[in-house]
């Protein structure tokens, strides 16, 4: 659409703040490069277009407008003469992308001097060298130093991750190594003991029993397995046991009751083997029970063990994303599991974690990875508001059209003062040393850039939640690649 293009005055242009200072020379330039438009009512640029003009108003009004997630926010509303926009970074070239990075409607008819982008920029290295360097030391000195930061920001998660889990891996595969080697001497027992019985004079219907006996044994460890006694109760029950042996007169019956009793087998089961085998043969047989037992509840500690292991490397996998698209469909609440157990070593005993989800929730399109450095951020936080206790609730529900997930803590809060400025890039309230400021600021863009989601925080003493809302639907296709 062409627009009405109408005569350019240098006096005119004198009047505005930003041309003032210049010469009768570059004013006259400014009108043989550039051009006086006029807008009815309406868009002039939109965010995300290539950035081909310089707008200076020179009368009417006009709004600026940012996008966040689906919405436009108006950030400026004015009929200042002389405000500028657009292209206004066009003389650092190609070091950064060259689009609007804002909207700008007119909302009355307005009249904006206008000049091509290249025109600017070659109108800014010739005419203010010196300041073109400072503006480009600030601006890219400070994206740099924010990049660095950022990158130094993810070492160390990823360093405090990796502490954790190996920490968290190192439990159960010491447990693993401590019951193998007791599996081993309990095998090596059940062999010499096999050779006993088989150099004995049992009976032929006898053995048959004990094996019997045995097999009853292994169904009932098995049926036991999640079955946990408190502490007071298998205490009582081992008591019972170890009177009951040492009236039978087994020696040293009290080695063979934690066992028995850990594996649900009662007085009435002893009672039994008792008149199965007779008397005579009641040690030889529970001793060869035991040796089965325990191990049984060996390789069970084994199999638990390994079974921990096999998790922790797969909430490591699921965190990180090795195996996946960068964008799909994901279930928000196994995203939440993994980060939380990849995060276990870092929470404090006298932190009580509460998982408030909602199971209808639906799956979302989402960068996973992404989202998972967003719950380590907001979990770190929230740890660290705690100070080592508290209780921290992870929430999810469906909210209108987007699925909400909250982390609440029982820290002391965040100051209203200092609230609006939380999300900014640098800002912490951390001692220093402990944090960058770029935490929730890599949250805020990875929500509502990558998402065209929403965050914020809601808090008061005792109650800070921080509100993450993912929109169920894809409202913008990712970038191919």
């Amino acid at each position: 659409m062409t627009r009405p293009v109408v005569l350019c005055s240098p006096d005119e242009l004198r009047t505005l703040f930003l041309f003032e200072r210049l010469t009768p020379e570059q004013l006259g330039w400014l009108c043989r490069e550039g051009r006086v438009e006029r807008y009815e009512p309406g868009p002039v640029y939109a965010e995300g277009d290539p950035a081909t003009c310089f707008y200076v108003l020179l009368d009417g009004s006009i709004v600026l407008s940012r996008r966040v997630g689906v919405d436009d926010v108006e950030v400026n509303r004015t009929s200042q003469r002389g405000v500028y926009s657009g292209a206004f970074q066009a003389y650092l070239g190609d070091r950064v992308p060259q689009v609007y990075n804002s909207s700008l409607r007119a909302v009355e008819p307005s009249r904006f001097f206008v000049l091509a982008a290249d025109a600017f920029a070659g109108l800014m290295r010739d005419w203010f060298p010196m300041a073109v360097h400072l503006l480009e030391g600030l601006f890219l000195g400070a994206q740099v130093a924010k990049e660095a930061i950022g990158q130094r920001e993810r070492l160390l998660a990823l360093g405090s991750l990796s502490a954790g889990l190996t920490h968290e891996l190192n439990n159960p595969a010491a447990a693993a190594l401590r019951a193998t080697a007791a599996l081993r001497e309990r095998v090596a027992g059940m062999r010499h003991k096999l050779g006993k019985i088989a150099a004995g004079p049992y009976p032929q219907d006898g053995l048959d029993a004990l094996i019997t006996l045995q097999d009853a044994a292994v169904d009932q460890v098995a049926a036991t397995k999640s079955v946990s006694l408190g502490p007071l109760e298998a205490a009582d029950r081992e008591d019972a046991v170890d009177e009951w042996l040492e009236e039978k007169g087994i020696a040293e019956g009290w080695e063979l009751g934690p066992a028995f009793v850990q594996a649900g087998l009662d007085l009435d089961w002893l009672r039994r083997v008792e008149d199965t085998v007779g008397p005579q043969s009641l040690e030889g047989a529970l001793r060869w029970l035991h040796y089965t037992v325990e191990t049984e509840l060996l390789m069970n500690e084994i199999e638990d063990s390994t079974t921990r292991i096999s998790d922790l490397v797969g909430a490591a996998k699921q965190y990180s994303q090795l195996d996946r698209a960068p964008h799909r469909v994901v279930d928000v609440h196994e995203l939440l599991d993994s980060t939380l157990m990849m995060l276990s070593g870092k929470i404090p005993a006298d932190v009580t974690v509460v998982r408030d989800y909602d199971r209808e929730l639906p799956s979302v399109p989402a960068y996973p990875g992404e989202l998972n450095q967003v719950w380590t951020n907001l979990i770190d936080n929230a740890l660290s508001a705690m100070a080592g206790s508290g209780r921290l609730t992870v929430r999810t529900a469906v909210d209108h059209e987007n699925v909400l997930v909250e982390f609440g803590d029982t820290g002391p809060g965040v100051p209203e003062e200092i609230r609006d400025r939380i999300f900014e890039p640098f800002f912490t309230t951390k001692p220093v040393g402990e944090g960058t400021g770029l935490g929730l600021d890599i949250s805020w863009r990875i929500v509502v850039n990558r998402h065209h989601g929403d965050l914020r925080v809601e808090s008061v003493p005792g109650d800070t939640r921080f509100r993450v809302q993912l929109p169920i639907t894809d409202r913008e296709a990712p970038p191919a690649g």
